[in-house]
């Protein structure tokens, strides 16, 4: 290749970043509006934050009025070294900004405990998500940084949200980024929060403008870039950036194949980030592995799920049937890592619509604990004319299975060998006795919380008194003795009580009659 060529290609090279810089500042001295950086750990993330931390570096230090404020959300359940990772840098960055006179702060953001993953999981019964119901982007990423962005707005008026979004990492990306952006302006709005910009530095760089970047360009904090252009290599996938919009989170994909996501991601059926760690000789994620892999595989166990949601509610799902030899047999068809699966209908109990709560009376068969009885129900369908059959539709994880995944998380986490950190944690504290307070609203009142960690830990945290139960177990069995001898529903027993352990002591009791009859009017009391 000729010189002439060479050097051509330098300079559109050097043109591409220095014209970046340069809208940095512009937009930078523009207005008085602060900036929120999104920082995920990722190649594009840190590219971004490169570019802004050496336009700053240029400007005269009386320009530099307005605060820069560096974000990186910490779902809780990130890959360890990632977010080991993650932390250093922040501090690297805090550091070095202090140093210099930037004015940046570093911060991370993380769910509130009612949000988090295994609140959600082992507190409520969540089923892990899945690509129909990815409820986790929301709860653990979104929310947590627009609450950050929202708290800034509350005390500035308007921000402006920094993101490394390229419209070269795929056609969906390209055409939302497209769709943001209004014609002549370098700013777009936020689709969903009000007085916040998006402005996009990168979003025309390729990858190879990235990586020339990166690696021709040392960290100015002192990060290895080579190092993070190692762990692409080594990963058989990209980042998960910092989503921060709801309309984009589908766009964004999933974090499961990607060394910036969640280790106990369920999303996708074989997570590769894991694997990748564990084969490029960090054997001590085994376990996260295996932990991750079993509660992939229970999602879908009937056995594991209460047969009604979260509320109360009853739901029937239409079955497929297929004849097999002339015998009909119940099509499960293929889902993930689940194998088509055909069962003779004979195997099934078939009950008319109007005949369940009588059969479920009758046998004695409680619908919120573990077990599949094996039940499908027929009904008239008066559009079609036909007789179909249908099933119980599923809801929450069985306080049985929600106990199991909380010993084996328990399990997992004390057999863990974290070469840096003799104190990580995958569950936090403040998890736990939040779980155990969701439980006891439940009807837990054996108090399994504190049963459990001590069963596998071999101590106790400092619980709080006032979560002890109500009755002790010798009133709970006459309890229950009382509820079937007048067949009454004794998890709405329950329910009433801890409803009115919640009120009591207020001398206004508002709401009190609300939740009363939403206890009172769940679907599966009135079959």
């Amino acid at each position: 290749m000729s010189e002439g060529i060479i050097s051509s290609l330098f300079n559109e090279e050097k043109t591409v970043l220095e014209e970046s810089k340069e809208e940095i500042k512009k937009i930078y001295l523009s207005d008085e509006r602060p900036w929120v950086v999104g920082y995920s750990g990722g190649k594009d993330s840190t590219v971004v934050v490169q570019l802004v931390f050496e336009a700053l570096k240029e400007l005269p230090a009386e320009e530099l009025t307005k605060k820069i404020y560096v974000i990186s959300s910490d779902t809780l359940v990130e890959t360890p070294l990632i977010i080991q990772s993650i932390n250093q840098t922040l501090r690297k960055i805090q550091e070095k900004a202090l140093e210099l006179g930037l004015p940046i702060e570093t911060h991370k953001v993380k769910p509130v405990v009612e949000q988090s993953f295994w609140l959600n999981i082992i507190g409520k019964g969540y089923p892990s998500p899945n690509q129909q119901f990815r409820w986790c982007t929301d709860r653990l990423k979104i929310d947590p940084a627009n609450q950050f962005i929202t708290d800034k707005v509350s005390s500035f008026g308007e921000v402006i949200m920094v993101l490394g979004v390229r419209e070269d990492e795929s056609a969906t990306r390209a055409n939302v980024i497209r769709s943001h952006t209004v014609e002549g302006k370098v700013l777009m709005r936020h689709s969903t929060l009000s007085n916040a910009y998006v402005y996009a530095p990168i979003k025309r760089f390729s990858l190879d403008d990235v990586w020339d970047y990166l690696l021709s360009n040392p960290s100015p904090w002192g990060d290895d870039n080579f190092e993070l252009h190692r762990l692409y290599q080594d990963s058989s996938s990209g980042e998960c950036p910092l989503v921060v919009d709801k309309t984009v989170k589908e766009s964004a994909g999933s974090c499961g194949n990607s060394r910036f996501g969640c280790w106990v991601c369920t999303v996708v059926n074989e997570d590769k980030a894991l694997s990748g760690f564990i084969q490029s000789g960090h054997d001590w994620m085994k376990p996260l592995l295996n932990f991750r892999n079993w509660l992939s595989s229970i999602r879908d166990d009937r056995s594991r799920r209460m047969k009604y949601r979260m509320n109360g509610q009853i739901y029937f799902k239409d079955i497929k049937v297929e004849d097999v030899d002339g015998v009909p047999h119940h099509l499960i068809a293929k889902k993930g890592s689940r194998p088509k699966q055909l069962i003779p209908l004979d195997q099934y109990t078939i009950v008319e619509k109007d005949k369940l709560k009588e059969y479920l009376e009758d046998n004695k068969i409680d619908l919120s604990v573990n077990g599949d009885h094996m039940i499908l129900v027929s009904y008239f369908d008066e559009d079609t004319n036909d007789e179909n059959l249908a099933q119980l539709g599923l809801g929450p994880f069985t306080m049985e299975t929600r106990r199991e995944i909380l010993e084996n998380l328990l399990r997992v986490q004390k057999q863990l060998q974290h070469p840096n950190d003799p104190n990580y944690k995958l569950i936090q504290e403040e998890e736990l006795k939040a779980i155990r307070k969701v439980w006891y609203k439940k009807g837990d009142w054996d108090d399994h919380v504190p049963q459990i960690f001590n069963k596998v830990m071999g101590y106790d945290l400092e619980w709080e008194v006032d979560d002890r139960p109500l009755f002790k177990k010798d009133q709970v069995s006459d309890l229950e003795l009382l509820c079937d001898e007048f067949k009454v529903d004794i998890k709405v027993v329950k329910k009433l009580l801890a409803i009115e352990k919640d009120f009591s002591g207020f001398k206004v009791r508002r709401g009190l009659m609300d939740e009363i009859s939403k206890a009172l009017k769940q679907d599966y009391l009135h079959l």
